[in-house]
């Protein structure tokens, strides 16, 4: 997978947890914060605030894997 697919995906989606960006491109979290991170750097992407939860009341979310990241459009 490259950068781009990563891209395309954020911009078709607009805003996304991190946990769906696992199930989607089946990688490690870690990998993927590496590929977003060359995104924010570039100011395309940016991390929201994390939240305690992913918004369900379920309780049953990895709260490290609640993060939302978010396409920048210009």
């Amino acid at each position: 997978m490259i950068l781009s697919d990563v891209r395309d995906y954020l911009k078709d989606q607009h805003r996304v947890a991190l946990a769906d960006l696992v199930t989607h491109f089946d990688m490690d979290a870690d990998a993927l914060r590496g590929m977003l991170g060359k995104w924010i750097s570039k100011g395309k992407v940016r991390k929201l605030p994390l939240t305690a939860s992913c918004g369900t009341s379920c309780c049953q979310c990895d709260t490290a894997l609640t993060e939302i990241y978010e396409w920048v459009d210009e």
